[in-house]
């Protein structure tokens, strides 16, 4: 992936973050996590893993505010329309969308694609140890829960 197009996805990650337990600090927590991850196995797709990353939880406002929707599912849609518009292929925003709605652990949708696995993994291993637990705060803070 070029710089451009790592700007470009970036850009709206941040103009779709307002979750201080989801902020960019925790994207790129998961990003490096992901790369980490990636290295040990073989024929990953860093595009689509580096974009997946990046945009996996552009989808947290629409769950803030209707808290009968998915984030993970809102996400993939968003992103999916997203690349469409910047004009990436359909098959590129295809696999990225399937890791975004993949990535959450509640839904019923596990990860297929190598790349959604390790997204998957890489935004677990986020929810653990002292950052994970400030996170859950922030959160429970956030939506209004002990």
């Amino acid at each position: 992936m070029n710089k451009e197009t790592f700007v470009l996805l970036e850009k709206y990650m941040s103009s779709c973050m307002g979750d201080s337990a989801h902020d960019k600090d925790h994207i790129y927590r998961v990003l490096y996590t992901a790369m980490d991850i990636a290295e040990t196995e073989q024929n990953v797709d860093y595009d689509v893993l580096i974009c997946a990353c990046l945009l996996h939880d552009i989808g947290r406002k629409e769950q803030f505010e209707n808290p009968k929707l998915c984030h993970a599912m809102v996400g993939g849609k968003k992103a999916y329309c997203y690349l469409l518009e910047n004009y990436f292929s359909k098959y590129f925003a295809d696999k990225v969308k399937h890791c975004i709605q993949a990535h959450r652990f509640k839904q019923n949708n596990p990860p297929q694609s190598l790349e959604a696995k390790i997204l998957f993994d890489a935004d677990k291993i986020d929810a653990t140890g002292a950052i994970g637990i400030a996170r859950t705060l922030f959160y429970k803070g956030t939506v209004g829960e002990p």
